[in-house]
């Protein structure tokens, strides 16, 4: 589609064709080695931008138009490698050199995938790609309430930041990486519950009796 393809189905394809890779193997090899034009192998560029523009704007064509709730779900994963590709680097985490790429997800559809080294932060380029997809998602859902997901990687203060300075607000739901005042404060809670059924009112009246204050778009921690 990105290349102005409209039948991905190949449904106008001839009979004896339908049903066969769209691309053969030379011409992604082609694909693949396109950023380098010093060669006279050079035989196709990759459009970086329309790619990602394209996988979003078809992603988000899938969300009903009358959606009263998104959750977007944001991560970052490992892409190990095994040679010496350009920008390699050790992650601590996941023990091996590898890339991080950055995703973001609507249930079980992609809207964002981006390709980035392991040496940075696992939230880096979040807020670039929020402003993409959340203008997008609010394009197609223009009454959807938009909820961030992600764990303690992402718990980043231009993330929330930003999530609560948009008009309507982006909501966020962000894990917290276990520490000493985390601990302090929630260690009678945690030891109640391991011996009791979980109380979603106990738990309010838990987060109103301490420093742990709902933001307006989420949950923050004070102090």
């Amino acid at each position: 589609m990105v290349v102005g393809k409209e039948d991905p189905l190949a449904t106008g394809r001839a009979p004896q064709d339908q049903g066969k890779a769209l691309a053969s193997a030379s011409t992604l090899n082609r694909l693949e080695l396109g950023n380098n034009k010093k060669t006279g192998y050079h035989k196709i560029s990759a459009n970086h931008e329309a790619i990602q523009d394209n996988l979003l704007r078809k992603g988000v064509s899938c969300l009903p138009k009358h959606s009263k709730e998104v959750v977007l779900d944001m991560d970052a994963s490992d892409d190990p490698l095994h040679g010496q590709q350009e920008g390699r680097f050790f992650h601590g985490y996941y023990g091996c050199y590898c890339y991080l790429p950055l995703f973001a997800f609507v249930g079980s559809v992609p809207l964002w995938a981006e390709l980035r080294t392991s040496d940075g932060d696992a939230a880096r380029g979040a807020v670039e790609a929020l402003q993409k997809i959340v203008a997008a998602i609010r394009k197609r859902c223009p009454k959807a309430k938009i909820i961030v997901r992600a764990d303690s990687g992402f718990c980043r203060e231009e993330i929330m930041a930003w999530c609560e300075a948009q008009e309507p607000k982006v909501y966020y739901c962000l894990g917290l990486a276990r520490n000493s005042r985390l601990r302090e404060l929630l260690e009678v809670k945690f030891a109640r519950s391991a011996s009791r059924p979980f109380c979603v009112a106990e738990w309010r009246a838990a987060l109103q009796n301490s420093n742990i204050k709902p933001s307006k778009a989420g949950l923050s921690v004070a102090g």
